[in-house]
């Protein structure tokens, strides 16, 4: 079945092509008339039906009617269309439109007051700054040239010298502001997304932790993680909000703030998240925005408990499919972090712990404004930033 469903099964008259479900070899498979024979090894040394064989039957089911004429229905794979115009705009024009987006985002950081001192470089530029070093994936010194190339466009009035940006990265008061682009970021597609998925996955760091296994009686020694935890439309991928923690912080206690900054800015209509999410807190913090909860129960959850909790229950039990066909749309995070992986890296290049946490925001950052992008050549958008929302707030970096 699984054959049947993810390989290409071609047909050449009576003749049969199955790919092999381990490695690239092509077996020949016959299966018209009383001999059912496959080229396979197992059918040549069983001499019986093999699964290749059973994966042609599975790919077509006959129903043969009364006056003798057969009716052939064949598995038909679900494909879905891409707009190759737009989606080769948007590719071929995304760096000049993130450094748009990213300028108007960055008009909306206040300028802090400054008393004293020599005068510092305008906030908005290091942010965008710092923004496009992790957009380009290299280092400080290799993204300069970047920068200065963003200074000769008029993003920003001067390119920083590396070690500045470094410095604002380091910077805790960063953090928020970082974490208010993000949010903002997704606004323009709040007439789009209803639907949202929650999850967090983990980014490896330059330094080394070492555990002991009790299971096992061995040591371990292996990278250093933290832990991103996002909520994201499953529509457009856009990541409504983000926080970022230890490695062996939970889950399911993050569920009500990020519901509730998304709801200042999205209409909720469902949030779907996988078992670790289950609790009877997070049931009502969906439910009393009016939203639909669907995440699955553990095998040991009995219906007792809140009313939400009874109600969610016998939902999952006696309407199992339609509650998968709902739940499987948490399988879009799932793709958004490995857009995300993929594109700006699944490490942080940062040492201190406050320059990783800015480092993973900022990636989450650009990953929304290459959405963005996308949704200019394919959905019509025209992003506009700070229109109902208060701009970021102002931080203090010294340095």
């Amino acid at each position: 079945m699984i054959i049947a469903a993810t390989k290409k099964i071609r047909r050449m008259k009576d003749l049969w092509f199955v790919p092999s479900q381990n490695n690239s070899a092509l077996y020949e498979v016959r299966i018209e008339g009383e001999t059912q024979t496959c080229s396979c090894p197992d059918f040549e040394a069983r001499g019986k039906k093999c699964k290749h064989i059973f994966a042609v039957e599975f790919s077509i089911q006959r129903e043969t009617s009364i006056d003798g004429s057969v009716t052939e229905t064949r598995i038909v794979r679900l494909t879905y269309s891409q707009n190759w115009t737009a989606y080769n705009a948007a590719q071929t024009n995304e760096k000049a439109r993130v450094e748009e987006l990213l300028r108007a985002l960055c008009d909306g950081i206040v300028q802090p007051e400054q008393k004293r001192g020599r005068p510092r470089l305008p906030l908005s530029d290091m942010v965008f700054a710092a923004a496009m070093k992790i957009y380009t994936t290299m280092s400080g010194r290799r993204a300069s040239t970047d920068i200065r190339e963003c200074e000769e466009k008029g993003h920003i009035k001067h390119a920083p010298h590396y070690n500045s940006v470094f410095h604002y990265l380091e910077s805790e008061a960063l953090t928020p502001v970082l974490k208010a682009m993000i949010e903002e970021s997704a606004s323009p597609l709040k007439a789009i997304e209803t639907d949202f998925a929650i999850d967090s996955s983990g980014f490896s760091t330059c330094a080394f932790v070492r555990w002991f296994d009790s299971k096992y009686g061995k040591m371990h020694n292996n990278r250093d993680w933290i832990k991103c935890h996002l909520m994201i439309g499953v529509k457009t991928n856009v990541v409504t909000c983000a926080e970022i923690t230890g490695r062996d912080d939970g889950d399911a206690t993050h569920l009500p703030l990020m519901l509730a900054t998304t709801a200042n800015r999205f209409n909720v209509a469902e949030v779907s998240a996988d078992k670790a999410y289950i609790s009877t807190k997070n049931l009502e913090a969906v439910t009393a925005l009016g939203a639909v909860p669907y995440i699955p129960f553990k095998s040991n959850h009995k219906a007792e408990g809140a009313e939400v909790w009874r109600k969610m229950w016998h939902f999952y039990q006696f309407k199992r499919e339609e509650f998968l066909m709902h739940y499987h749309k948490r399988s879009n995070i799932e793709s958004t972090f490995a857009m995300l992986k993929a594109k700006f890296g699944p490490s942080v290049r940062s040492r201190k712990r406050t320059a990783q946490v800015n480092e993973i925001l900022c990636k989450v950052l650009c990953h929304n404004l290459s959405v963005l992008v996308h949704s200019i050549y394919e959905l019509g958008i025209a992003p506009t930033f700070w229109a109902e929302t208060a701009p970021a707030q102002e931080i203090e970096v010294r340095g």
